[in-house]
């Protein structure tokens, strides 16, 4: 952790030279300000995790799909993340250039891999922040019924019922307006609010957890019992075990968002692989043992409210109403820091893709402003298309899981379009090449860890975009087959786009010098 305040910036003074000039090698000009440290770059990836949003969001769907055993799924998710994530690292000590996904994939494949990945991905990140926002409505109507504009006691807490589905779009609005803000200001100030909150969110979850253990009143046996879940599916528990999975895969991406911010990191190569593989260890255990001791206190095991409510309803009703309330407060902050992070990532990833000239409007999206070293445009584009895609769905009494297994889907193809190029490379030996420096890598462990990354992303990519009812409803083709039909309409608008802007150079869009030397280029190139 960085020993320099709370955001984990370089000291005063301090010399970033050398990043400047590692910058310069891969054809690019510092102009994002590099001000991030080693506890910036860490919370930039356990922030986009964020336990208190993504287990508080969506405790109560994998509870109510495969009962207390749902706790398996966390462990197998990690493991398989895991393999992604030391995949990232690798890739992360190599390339350290702000858009992740998007410049990994174009250091080792083909550019229209790249441009998908960059493309899916962006996207993705706007789905999400989407999907995050709308976690409000979980949280804080159960702290005030103030937050319940719309509705009344019926819809407080909850997305499924006309009122509480408008009532989650009228808040997320509200952060989403919030965020862009901050992200135009610069990243100073983003930086600031995410450490904040990331330390509210890790002081808050370890006090819970004890809190909670101190009320334990059944063992660990719990974690057997599937409350009968498995009834009416064809696979039996199975079946529902594969949609519980959901809530495990929806909390574990993300992690790469220190890569996304490698431009504005101190000594990126060093910090962002570490803080990549930080982020998903912290919430895996912060998470894990949330769940487990809070099944193990909680009074009721079989109540109802468990698989509607959710993780406030086992809180509030474990805790009592004033303790379990200010749990709440910080699960809010915690929301509130993981929308800022989504949205940040998905700003590099435009900003990146755009001074490669692979963006319509490419030379625009790729300004950085003089005064705040941050992309403005990326970031009105970005809040713009979170606050319609909000209002396109609101009333929709399925908006939240919806948008939460399309996010989780738009993730885990980029994620693919990385590590299933990485694994063709080791097997035809050209991973790691020669030209690689000292930095992380997973040595002989390369190739069955890389190999796991695509057994694994292949598999849950199917879990999440299989058309099931229990997840996205049967009344209308649509509803049932959206992930699908919304994934392929992305990619399919993708490809266009990329026929458009392939016969642009993928090279960097500025010269590979810096200096006067630079100024000399640009002026030669006209």
């Amino acid at each position: 952790m960085s020993t320099s305040g709370t955001t984990g910036a370089p000291p005063p003074g301090a010399d970033t030279t050398d990043d400047t000039t590692d910058l310069a090698r891969f054809g690019y000009q510092q102009e994002l300000e590099r001000s991030l440290g080693s506890f910036s770059s860490f919370a930039a990836g356990f922030s986009y995790i964020s336990i208190m949003t993504g287990v508080f969001q969506l405790f109560g769907f994998g509870f109510a799909s495969g009962g207390p055993a749902v706790i398996w799924t966390w462990p197998l998710v990690f493991i398989g993340q895991g393999a992604v994530a030391l995949c990232f690292a690798e890739m992360a000590g190599q390339f350290p250039l702000a858009g992740g996904v998007y410049q990994w994939s174009k250091q080792i494949a083909r550019p229209v891999t790249s441009w998908m990945a960059g493309w899916i991905m962006t996207i993705g990140a706007i789905v999400t922040a989407a999907a995050v926002a709308v976690a409000y409505q979980v949280i804080l109507p159960q702290v005030s019924s103030a937050f319940q504009i719309v509705g009344g006691a019926a819809d407080a807490g909850v997305t499924t019922t006309p009122d509480g589905a408008k009532n989650a779009i009228l808040l997320a609005l509200g952060l989403v307006v919030f965020t862009t803000i901050v992200n135009i200001v610069g990243v100073r100030l983003m930086a600031k609010i995410n450490n904040i909150g990331v330390a509210v969110e890790l002081i808050g979850v370890t006090l819970l957890i004890v809190m909670l253990a101190v009320h334990i009143r059944r063992g660990p046996q719990v974690v057997l019992q599937t409350a009968g879940t498995g009834a009416g599916h064809s696979w039996g528990y199975l079946g529902a075990f594969l949609v519980a999975s959901i809530m495990s895969a929806y909390v574990f991406y993300g992690f790469d968002t220190a890569g996304m911010l490698a431009e504005e990191t101190t000594e990126p190569r060093r910090h962002a692989p570490r803080a990549i593989l930080r982020a998903l260890t912290a919430a895996f255990l912060a998470g894990g043992l949330l769940m487990l001791v809070g099944m193990m206190a909680v009074g009721n095991i079989s109540a109802k409210e468990l698989g509607t409510l959710g993780m406030p309803y086992l809180i509030k009703s474990t805790l009592g109403t004033t303790l379990g309330d200010a749990f709440l407060v910080c699960s809010a902050i915690a929301v509130t820091v993981c929308c800022l992070a989504v949205q940040t990532a998905a700003i590099r990833l435009l900003f990146s893709m755009a001074r490669d000239r692979r963006l319509p409007f490419g030379a625009a999206l790729a300004r950085v402003s003089p005064r705040s070293s941050t992309p403005v445009l990326p970031a009105l584009v970005t809040g713009a298309l979170t606050i319609a895609l909000l209002l396109v769905n609101i009333g929709n009494q399925r908006v939240f899981y919806i948008l939460t297994s399309v996010a989780i889907i738009l993730f885990y193809v980029p994620y693919l379009l990385v590590t299933a190029p990485m694994l063709l490379r080791r097997l035809r030996g050209r991973w790691p090449g020669p030209e690689h420096g000292p930095h992380f890598s997973l040595g002989r462990w390369g190739l069955p860890v890389n190999l796991l990354a695509v057994v694994y992303g292949l598999a849950m990519t199917v879990n999440l975009a299989w058309p099931r009812a229990s997840v996205y409803g049967d009344d209308h083709w649509y509803y049932t087959w959206g992930a699908i039909v919304f994934t392929g309409a992305i990619s399919a608008l993708g490809g266009l786009l990329y026929l458009r802007y392939r016969g642009r150079p993928g090279a960097p869009a500025r010269p590979a010098t810096v200096g006067p030397a630079a100024d000399e280029a640009l002026a030669a190139e006209g």
